[in-house]
């Protein structure tokens, strides 16, 4: 059996990623990038497809952990009945090569440790040659050399399978094990396992504190609030400003399901979410280094906008299945790479022209190359708006009309306008107020359904579709609007033990509009949505119950999946999932306001 998804922290240097379970085991790692190939891979399989644990011999789950205040430094802690040990996990943020730093110390009394390495390329497909030298033990295959080092006095053993280091740590002791990744045609080890540990901690602590010490939400949640934005943080590739949705792939939306996508990737959808949501708490330089990885990526015809690009902007993204690998819980199958990159998803245009525009309300400056493309945008939105396509859900069934897709259309033509007059660039203006006029009044008309006293998810469907509860907060009416106050009211039709799903399965385990087989978990973020809409039409004691269940769903150390079974009382779904940590930190924001009487006006209609 896998450990439980909530089992998992995250530790990231803002290049890559590692999950750490409550055993002290590493189950996945990426290197160099997100989105390269797995050399640890046990999340998804068994021991053999890759894990590194690092925890007292014949020992459980770790007693208690936590990250330290404000950072994404990890502190584990075993109690035994020889005594306690700490084993304090992080990789420092823009290191030369990546590299996982674990450092063993001892509490009280005297504790046997044991560090089992075995690594496995390729998505734990791959046994490495490993061979001892000077600088440690290195594993390699294929471009892939992984470094294993430790600065204090071990008993090493080494076969075929695994490395395996046994410590004996008294208290006060202290023995860093580093493992660092470089390309295998360089002979010599790489940097970083020689740089003193207690050095590197106090870099990777100063680092996270002072970056957390930017936000500026002050309230009742912010403990919560800045543990999200340091995830979000975390999930941005530092090299080119890219964000991915989050660090795993394949992790269920249904246990044994066929739900399991890779999501390793910058959607333009989750990136500007996240945008939105850091300079909403303070933060500019990701907005420019997005800026600058949007232009990039997208460049060239809009027709050719993708949904999804990789963390470095490129544009294939194959989607493969991997047989080898059975599974988390025996999920199948296990995907890498994405075949949303070549849908048609009419929101990701409204959701980059919204980005741009509160970047510019932020002050960031609008090189003429920018508005360039948002002139471009616009001219392919106003030939192609009337097209079905995948929706915000991204569904694998036919493309529909789908509301929310169309709503995200006005939003694309009032933003423009909002830039174009705060530019003094009116050229087009006339013809985007027109779109954004027709497109108003066709969703009034077409995707509100009188009878069932609610917007649709799509046009000539009854379905409800959480992603209505967004109307008012896209400003595409306002919050007392009567039609937005029954759609809020509706949405208990998708309550799932309290929490809120995407849309309603047509029968027993069919979701018809995506065609897939297997049902899934309440969906975090639209429970968020929920919460959100709930403050706005003035339902806030309400609103802060149902926020404060999602808060309850979290793990030990404040991380979300995509989704959550009440049933189960289990987290499923990639995981920590961007889009969860955004909603979390914007209804925090939204029920902070509502408290304070104070008017969300971010997203407004525009005179």
């Amino acid at each position: 059996m896998n450990a439980p998804i909530e089992d998992y922290a995250l530790l990231s240097d803002l290049e890559t990623a590692a999950m750490v379970g409550r055993s002290g085991s590493v189950d996945w790692l990426c290197l160099p990038r997100f989105d390269s190939p797995a050399c640890l891979a046990a999340l998804l399989g068994t021991r053999d497809n890759g894990f590194w644990r690092v925890s007292p011999v014949a020992s459980g789950p770790c007693t208690r952990r936590w990250y330290q205040p404000d950072t994404l430094v990890l502190v584990s802690e075993w109690e035994t009945g020889a005594g306690t040990v700490r084993v304090t996990d992080f990789m420092p943020p823009r290191a030369q090569l990546p590299c996982l730093v674990r450092l063993v110390e001892g509490v009280s009394g005297v504790v046997r440790v044991r560090s089992e390495l075995r690594l496995r390329f390729h998505h734990g497909r791959v046994r490495p040659w490993i061979r001892v030298t000077d600088g440690g033990t290195v594993a390699v295959a294929g471009p892939d050399a992984v470094w294993l080092n430790a600065d204090g006095p071990v008993r090493a053993g080494h076969g075929e399978d695994a490395t395996v280091l046994d410590l004996t740590v008294p208290a006060g002791r202290k023995v860093a094990l580093t493992l660092a990744w470089s390309p295998s045609h360089r002979p010599e080890p790489p940097a970083p396992l020689f740089v003193p540990a207690e050095t590197v901690l106090k870099e990777t602590g100063d680092f996270w504190r002072r970056w957390s010490g930017q936000c500026r939400y002050e309230g009742p949640w912010r403990d919560a609030v800045v543990r999200s934005l340091i995830t979000l943080k975390a999930l941005t590739y530092a090299p080119t400003g890219g964000i991915v949705a989050a660090p795993t792939t394949s992790l269920p939306g249904a246990l044994g399901g066929e739900r399991n996508w890779d999501h390793r990737y910058c959607w333009l959808r989750d990136s500007t979410l996240t945008l939105s949501c850091l300079l909403r708490s303070g933060y500019r330089e990701e907005a420019t280094a997005w800026l600058d990885w949007l232009v990039r990526a997208i460049a060239g015809d809009p027709a050719a906008l993708q949904t999804v690009y990789g963390v470095g902007g490129q544009r294939l993204l194959p989607e493969t299945e991997a047989p080898w690998l059975p599974g988390y819980e025996g999920s199948r199958p296990v995907r890498f790479g994405n075949a949303a990159v070549n849908q048609f998803q009419l929101d990701v245009y409204g959701e980059v022209l919204d980005t741009l525009y509160l970047s510019l309300c932020a002050g960031i400056p609008m090189p003429a190359h920018v508005w360039d493309l948002v002139e471009a945008l616009m001219a392919h939105l106003q030939t192609h708006w009337h097209e079905p396509d995948q929706g915000l859900w991204q569904v694998r069934g036919p493309a529909r009309q789908f509301v929310h897709s169309k709503v995200m259309v006005w939003v694309a033509a009032d933003r423009a306008l909002r830039m174009g007059r705060l530019l003094g660039r009116n050229g087009a203006s006339g013809a985007w107020r027109a779109l954004r006029d027709e497109v108003h009044r066709e969703v009034c008309r077409t995707g509100w359904d009188p009878g069932r006293g609610s917007f649709v998810q799509s046009y000539g469907s009854p379905a409800l579709d959480a992603s209505a509860l967004l109307i008012p907060r896209l400003g595409f009416l306002p919050a007392r609007d009567e039609r937005v106050r029954a759609t809020v009211r509706a949405m208990r039709g998708l309550d799932h033990g309290g929490f809120v799903r995407r849309y309603a399965p047509d029968g027993p385990g069919v979701h018809g509009v995506d065609g897939l087989r297997g049902d899934e978990g309440a969906f975090v973020p639209c429970t968020l949505w929920f919460a959100d809409a709930l403050a706005a039409t003035g339902r806030t004691e309400q609103a802060r119950e149902a926020f404060e269940r999602v808060l309850a769903v979290r793990n030990d150390v404040g991380l979300l999946s995509e989704q959550w079974d009440p049933d189960a009382g289990r987290q499923l779904g990639n995981a920590p999932q961007a889009f969860s940590h955004i909603a979390l930190v914007e209804t925090a924001f939204a029920l902070t306001a509502s408290r304070s009487g104070v008017a969300r006006t971010r997203r407004s209609p525009a005179d």
